[in-house]
């Protein structure tokens, strides 16, 4: 017996990397699993159908449920499209892991509006869009009288969370939004039996091998036998364990790699200034600096 036996998935991003031992390990684990992969390059261009299937091809050969999706989420149309698939093929919808992204990295001086838009686009609207309709669908299904418990893990990042990265402001700011879109997820979705939670993950995917400083960190042999802290698997346990119908957190942020998981805290206090009357700005530079 598998801690997700009967439930069903969907994964974006899903065709490599992180996606990829997601999609497996809640297969393994019982879940019906929709792997969602454009097939695009790091970049977000081009398209191809093979790494969907191949993952689709392994879960059906170890005997679990999966079939492929090559929807572009970061459309509502093609959101809507993916989120009517889980249920049509396995007739309903349990968790939502949305995970795909891609990597447009620039310093600001020289990002371009078109590098912009596509880091935002397909990161943050990416996971809007298949949040809405899932959203929409358990909304429905609450105000029908049928049960839902259901769970979302979007995907933050170090660098959209406690580790600004520069030359990624694009992709440190459509993480941030992650983060907070998760937050407002939790608190609008309990109502219907949804919980929300993200993970900001640290992994050796082909997206980090080509961040500039930290390849060469990820790209380290690890020698046979020993624990690869950055392999994706490190991962999934915890996503499973937050897909989990037992579970019962939400609206949390987890930092996560091989050894590690720490929960994360947003923006507070650290220092207060008060005033009795209106501000003046030599009071605001004696005290503030």
């Amino acid at each position: 017996m598998g801690t997700l036996d009967g439930r069903v998935a969907i994964v974006t991003g899903a065709g490599r990397g992180i996606g990829r031992e997601h999609s497996l390990l809640l297969a393994r684990e019982g879940a019906a699993v929709v792997v969602n992969d454009l097939g695009g390059s790091n970049e977000g261009t081009g398209a191809d159908a093979g790494p969907a299937q191949e993952v689709v091809n392994e879960i059906l050969a170890a005997g679990g449920k999966a079939v492929a999706n090559t929807d572009d989420i970061a459309s509502w149309k093609g959101a809507e499209g993916l989120v009517n698939q889980a249920i049509e093929e396995f007739g309903r919808l349990d968790i939502l892991v949305n995970n795909a992204g891609i990597l447009r990295d620039a310093f600001i001086p020289n990002l371009t509006e078109e590098q912009w838009d596509a880091v935002i686009t397909v990161h943050l609207k990416g996971h809007a869009a298949p949040l809405h309709h899932a959203a929409a669908y358990w909304k429905a299904e609450s105000k029908a009288g049928r049960e839902v418990n259901a769970s979302v893990i979007n995907t933050a990042s170090a660098s959209g969370t406690f580790m600004p990265n520069a030359g990624q402001a694009n992709y440190g700011a459509a993480k941030a939004g992650i983060a907070a879109l998760t937050l407002v997820a939790a608190a609008e979705l309990e109502r219907y039996g949804v919980r929300a939670n993200a993970i900001a993950p640290i992994a050796r995917t082909r997206l980090t091998l080509a961040t500039p400083g930290m390849g060469a960190l990820f790209a380290a042999e690890v020698p046979e036998g020993e624990f690869d802290a950055f392999h994706p698997s490190n991962i999934s346990p915890l996503v499973a364990r937050l897909a989990a119908p037992d579970c019962k957190l939400t609206g949390k942020v987890f930092a996560v790699q091989g050894g590690g998981i720490s929960e994360l805290a947003g923006w507070h206090d650290v220092s207060t200034i008060e005033s009795d009357g209106p501000w003046t700005i030599d009071d605001l530079a004696n005290r503030l600096g």
